[in-house]
């Protein structure tokens, strides 16, 4: 599916994503599609992904069942491959990131020379990849379009974007999740190396929202060959969708000003298609099983999913 056309009864909003398509019903129930489209830098690139939006969505499901008894979640149904229902909250504004090792964007400042991310300082001697002494958590702003800031937890409560007393428990659930996260993945011999995790409330009540433990929101790593990869200074292998950005930094696309995508061939979808299969099926230990669903199976399922809540 690359986008959806839906209009349901009593439909009060909807909102385009760079994949997701979201309906609200009466501001109370949220039906998210997640689409085949595929971002990287910020940038949607021009052709879908077959079964992307599946694998994303069965994935999430899984984790977010396999989490409910750490904090409640929004999810009250899913009635297709590739969609949600459940309910809609009052989104925070902040995006909680939590690493266990040293990569990306926090290798990235370290390399620099910074010793200090989003408030939280950075030990000495570390080297790319390895493990902090403890998961430390670095928030982002949540923007709809271009890049997400990084914000200290200091920043979010100063300039009210989320209560002290909601982000302590922001806090707790983050680590909480991000173990339980890591626990799921030794047993699939995967290592959680860093994943970010979104929440809404209703009421006094804080829910997890979107979706989690995905290989678009997380970095895994393989753990066999992991120590001797650090002792030899080698890079990990990864399960994420980095390999998508590798691709288009090596074929000159970084989402900078005055840079054209490059030419996605028929076979470079296939390539990109079979490896998400692959992500879902060492992710969750479950064999993938495409399914299609046409546009008016699709919509009756949904109405019949609302009409039950």
């Amino acid at each position: 599916m690359l986008e959806s056309t839906f209009k349901f009864p009593h439909q009060t909003a909807f909102y385009k994503g760079k994949v997701r398509d979201v309906y609200t019903i009466e501001d109370k129930w949220m039906v998210m599609f997640v689409s085949d489209r595929i971002s990287a830098f910020d940038v949607v690139l021009p052709r879908p992904i077959p079964y992307k939006g599946q694998v994303l969505n069965q994935i999430a499901a899984i984790m977010l069942d396999a989490t409910k008894d750490i904090v409640p979640n929004w999810v009250k149904s899913v009635p297709l491959p590739n969609a949600t229902v459940g309910l809609k909250c009052d989104t925070f504004p902040v995006e909680m990131v939590v690493r266990g090792n040293l990569t990306g964007h926090a290798w990235r400042t370290y390399k620099s020379g910074k010793r200090e991310l989003c408030g939280v300082a950075l030990p000495e001697g570390l080297k790319e990849n390895d493990y902090f002494p403890s998961p430390i958590i670095t928030p982002t702003t949540k923007a709809h379009e271009g890049h997400d800031e990084d914000i200290s937890r200091e920043e979010i409560i100063a300039q009210g974007l989320v209560s002290k007393e909601d982000y302590e428990k922001l806090e707790k659930y983050t680590l909480a999740l991000f173990e339980r996260g890591r626990e799921l993945a030794a047993k699939r011999g995967l290592i959680l190396v860093d994943t970010k995790y979104e929440f809404g409330k209703i009421g006094d009540t804080i829910y997890l929202i979107d979706e989690i433990h995905t290989p678009d929101s997380s970095r895994y790593f393989y753990a066999e060959g992991y120590e001797a990869k650090q002792k030899a200074g080698e890079p990990q292998k990864q399960l994420s969708k980095e390999f998508v950005r590798e691709w288009l930094m090596e074929n000159g696309f970084q989402g900078k000003e005055g840079q054209q995508v490059p030419e996605m061939t028929d076979a470079f979808i296939d390539s990109v298609s079979n490896r998400y299969i692959e992500l879902f099926e060492n992710i969750t230990g479950q064999q993938f099983k495409k399914e299609d669903v046409s546009p008016a199976d699709a919509e009756q399922k949904i109405l019949d999913t609302l009409k039950s809540l």
